[in-house]
C-alpha cells in the first residue's frame, strides 16, 4: 500500500464508522464508486480508498448528515448543478469570489455578462488558489486559458487540476481523477487538487 491509501480496515478503525454505514453511503452516492479501489494483498483481494479524499468525505458526512438527510448530501456532492446563471455582481455580493479574480478574467478577454456554472467553477478555483498563495497571478492567467477550454470535457466525471513547473515554468493540466503521470526529474509537481472538492464547496456557497 502507498501512502496516498488507505485500506478498507483502516479507514474504519480510524473514523469509527461501521461497514454497514460506509456501504450504505457508497449506495446512495456520497462516495464514489471509483474511490472503491480493489488491490491485490497478501491476504487476497483487499479494497483501498484515495487517503485524504476518503477521510475529507466522511468528516464532511458525519459534520452535516444530522442536519441534511443522505438524499440531501447526494445533491451536495454530486458533481453537476442545475442551470445556473450569475452576473459579476452577484458573485461578489455572494463572497463566491473577489474583484481580484474578476479583474484577472477581464485581463485574460474572457469578462462575461453571465457566467454559467463552469465559468463560476473556473473563477471560484481561481480565487481559492489566488487567495490562498498557491498560484501566482501570471499562473492564474494560466489557469483561466486551461479551464476556459478544456473543463467542459469532465462535466460529470472526477478530474484533478494538477500544476507543475520544470525550471521554473509553471504548467497546468486537467487530467481524469487517479491517473498516473511521470516525468523527468526536472519537473516537480506544486499542486494537485481533486475538482470534486472545490465543487462541494461551491455547492454550499451556491445554496
Amino acid at each position: 500500500m502507498t501512502d496516498d491509501l488507505i485500506s478498507k480496515k483502516e479507514l474504519l478503525d480510524l473514523t469509527g464508522i461501521s461497514y454497514g454505514q460506509l456501504y450504505r453511503w457508497k449506495r446512495k452516492n456520497l462516495i464514489p464508486e471509483e474511490w472503491f479501489i480493489r488491490k491485490s494483498s497478501y491476504t487476497g483481494q483487499e479494497t483501498f480508498f484515495p487517503k485524504q479524499q476518503i477521510l475529507l468525505r466522511i468528516d464532511k458526512i458525519l459534520n452535516m448528515k444530522d442536519g441534511l438527510s443522505l438524499d440531501e448530501l447526494a445533491d451536495v456532492f454530486s458533481p453537476t448543478l442545475g442551470e445556473v446563471e450569475m452576473s459579476a455582481q452577484q458573485l461578489l455580493e455572494r463572497n463566491i469570489v473577489s474583484q481580484i479574480s474578476l479583474d484577472l478574467l477581464k485581463e485574460a478577454g474572457r469578462e462575461q455578462p453571465l457566467y454559467a456554472l463552469e465559468q463560476i467553477m473556473m473563477l471560484y478555483v481561481l480565487d481559492k488558489l489566488l487567495m490562498s498563495g498557491d498560484i501566482t497571478r501570471q499562473e492564474g492567467a494560466l489557469l483561466i486559458e486551461v479551464m476556459s477550454e478544456h473543463y467542459y470535457r469532465f462535466t460529470g466525471k472526477p478530474s484533478e487540476l494538477v500544476l507543475i513547473r520544470k525550471m521554473g515554468v509553471p504548467s497546468f493540466m486537467l487530467v481524469t481523477a487517479g491517473t498516473e503521470f511521470y516525468f523527468d526529474n526536472g519537473v516537480k509537481v506544486v499542486l494537485r487538487q481533486p475538482m470534486g472538492i472545490f465543487m462541494e464547496e461551491l455547492k454550499l456557497k451556491l445554496g
